[in-house]
Parts: C-alpha cells; sequence; structure tokens
C-alpha cells in the first residue's frame, strides 16, 4: 500500500467518524421526527461507507459484506420510517 493510500484511507476514516458524531447529534437533538429519520439515514450511509474503508484498508471481503447487509436494513429501515411518518401505520 502506498504512503498516499495510507494516508488518505485514515484521513477518511477520521472524516466519516466525525460525520457520523454530527449525525448523531441531530439524532439525539433534532427538533422534528423528519431529521431524525434524515440523520438516522445519513448514520447508516457513513456506517457504511466507513466498512468499506476498512474492507480496502484490511483487504478483507468480510468488511464487504457487512457494507452491503448495512446498505440493505438501512434502506428497508428509512423505507418504513418514511410510510410511519406519512401515514402513521406500517402494515396496511
Amino acid at each position: 500500500m502506498t504512503p498516499i493510500l495510507f494516508w488518505g484511507l485514515k484521513i477518511a476514516l477520521f472524516l466519516l467518524a466525525v460525520a457520523m458524531l454530527c449525525a448523531l447529534f441531530r439524532l439525539l437533538v433534532g427538533p422534528a421526527a423528519q431529521d431524525r429519520v434524515m440523520a438516522l439515514d445519513c448514520l447508516y450511509i457513513n456506517g457504511m461507507l466507513t466498512m468499506l474503508v476498512l474492507g480496502i484498508t484490511y483487504t478483507s471481503n468480510v468488511y464487504f459484506e457487512a457494507a452491503m447487509l448495512i446498505a440493505l436494513f438501512g434502506f428497508v429501515g428509512s423505507t418504513v420510517l418514511a410510510k410511519f411518518l406519512l401515514r402513521g401505520e406500517v402494515i396496511e
């Protein structure tokens, strides 16, 4: 691994951690339910990207599979929360 890639991955991990902290703050303090849902979306996307960066760093396929699972469950969770906020019920 080249030094540029090494430091680029380290900086990316740090910035993703900062973004996750900002999203966590918005999730806990958000004034409306819509803000909290958007913060949750941002949180799972940043978590997925963190797993991808870790997969590149450690050259392991397990991280990529974990990122795929995070993306799948995050999408389903976002859809369910959006439907709940719009209609007040999840199952019709």
